[in-house]
């Protein structure tokens, strides 16, 4: 598309985050990450880019959303002493989704601050677009973990975008519900949230058409529930009239696009049937608004495909063509037989019919226009910027890994190497399915949880307590 060929855009890469386990049968692979960056590096794509590595996000950026005792929790949990506190993983939810492994909370702060970081850089104006693939874990919550999220890096960085922008925008193509995201701000009207996810005895169970928001934020959740095998053509009915009129009715100042893989055909625990293109198209069209756009991971866990998703879309950010035959490049062996960068969907049914996909498009316009104009939020003394960004681009270094040395040689000695094992088959399929969790864990929506309650449009208080919320900082 013209318009991105001169777009800024940034990367977040920490070479230390494919090292992060959470365990030989766990479907979440870190690896899948640094899969995702070799390719960027041996297509070349790393010369278009302005490459960062993150810095940790602090814990007292942690706690402008999670509460201070659940980070704390994460802070001195370990494999070696959890045993010692039973209650605590079963009052935060860490146990069989959410493993403890080691290093979790580095890797917490790592993928964190590479979400926060690029908000940063978007608040400057240092960037159009800003991307962190370890970003994304949209299921976190204030005080619990949650569908292999422990901090939820996307509310985190929306909070932090919101000190220079008035609307935010946040768009979810996972095949799961992004939860966490539309819990956090389901009482303002400063976030939009509009998620696309599969609905109905699946994990997290929430996220039907009629969740709208609540109070100040009523109408600006927005959910589009989906069935089994919805393909390319059926999503984009969908997806572009959809966001067409969001585009115009909420007028947003800032984007923040979760790019879940696990919605492509032959996902380890999806049901969908999309493409790489058609997955793709979804974020080509959002940069076709010209808005400041934070580009996130999320789910995924074929992982050959999560990294071939990712690296072509990391290309049409760039506005950058990539062949179809992949370079040769360190992880080749798991993208064989045919060592291509696209594959061919499946001929499994599509149960999205056409007048199924009419109503949901009709029910959700019709909330559209029911939004009223942009609200004229007053912004006064801006809060300081979350945390300093490393400066030191690692275009350099990466060049010269990219042709098998460089200076990242010992800092980038893997804790697992990535080889296939037999536990590790990505045709398992590890439960994630709604109907074992606990009924609580279903439908819980905590709607005064320090975020989703901030000011009304002319500033007054709008909350249910007096104690000041994060995206109350620097306003009357």
């Amino acid at each position: 598309m013209e318009e991105n060929k001169k777009k800024k855009v940034a990367y977040f890469y920490e070479p230390e985050v494919g090292n992060y386990y959470y365990g030989q049968t766990h479907p979440m692979k870190p690896h899948r990450i640094r899969m995702t960056h070799n390719l960027l590096l041996n297509y070349g794509l790393y010369k278009h880019l302005e490459i960062f590595r993150p810095s940790p996000a602090r814990d007292d950026e942690l706690t402008r959303f999670h509460s201070d005792e659940y980070i704390e929790f994460l802070r001195l949990i370990t494999p070696d002493n959890q045993h010692e506190h039973l209650r605590q993983l079963k009052r935060y939810n860490v146990g069989e989704d959410c493993p403890v492994f080691d290093g979790l909370y580095q890797f917490c702060k790592c993928y964190t601050g590479g979400s926060i970081g690029g908000a940063v850089k978007l608040n400057k104006g240092q960037n159009d677009v800003v991307i962190n693939w370890a970003g994304g874990l949209h299921h976190a919550k204030r005080s619990e973990a949650s569908g292999f999220c422990y901090v939820n890096d996307i509310v985190l960085a929306i909070l932090e975008l919101a000190k220079y922008h008035r609307r935010i925008l946040y768009i979810d193509i996972d095949i799961h519900h992004g939860d966490g995201v539309e819990e956090a701000f389901y009482t303002t009207d400063r976030v939009m949230t509009v998620s696309f996810h599969k609905f109905g005895d699946y994990f997290p169970g929430t996220g039907s058409i009629e969740d709208i928001g609540y109070d100040t934020g009523k109408l600006y959740s927005l959910n589009c529930p989906l069935k089994d095998g919805i393909d390319d053509e059926s999503y984009e009915q969908l997806f572009k009239p959809i966001m067409t009129k969001v585009m115009e009715r909420y007028a947003p100042d800032a984007i923040v696009f979760q790019s879940g893989a696990d919605s492509l055909s032959g996902d380890r625990l999806g049901c969908f049937n999309l493409s790489i293109k058609g997955h793709a198209e979804c974020l080509k069209f959002m940069t076709t608004f010209g808005k400041p756009m934070l580009v996130l991971g999320g789910g995924g866990y074929t992982i050959r495909n999560v990294a071939r998703c990712w690296a072509f879309e990391t290309g049409c950010l760039l506005n950058v063509d990539l062949a179809d035959d992949l370079p040769p490049n360190d992880y080749i062996e798991y993208f064989g037989p045919e060592y291509r960068l696209h594959f061919t969907p499946s001929n499994m049914e599509n149960q999205n019919k056409k007048e199924y996909l009419e109503k949901v498009r009709n029910k959700i316009l019709q909330n559209l226009e029911k939004i009223s104009p942009a609200p004229n939020v007053p912004f006064h003394d801006v809060p300081s910027d979350a945390l300093e960004v490393d400066e030191r681009p690692d275009a350099e270094l990466l060049d010269d890994d990219a042709k098998g040395g460089g200076q990242l040689g010992e800092e980038k000695k893997k804790l697992w190497d990535g080889e296939i094992d037999e536990s590790d088959g990505e045709d398992e399929k590890p439960n994630r399915n709604v109907s074992d969790a606990e009924p609580s864990k279903r439908s819980s929506r905590n709607k005064a949880n320090g975020v989703g309650e901030v000011k009304k449009e002319n500033g007054a208080g709008g909350k249910a307590s007096d104690e000041a919320t994060p995206m109350d900082e620097g306003q009357d």
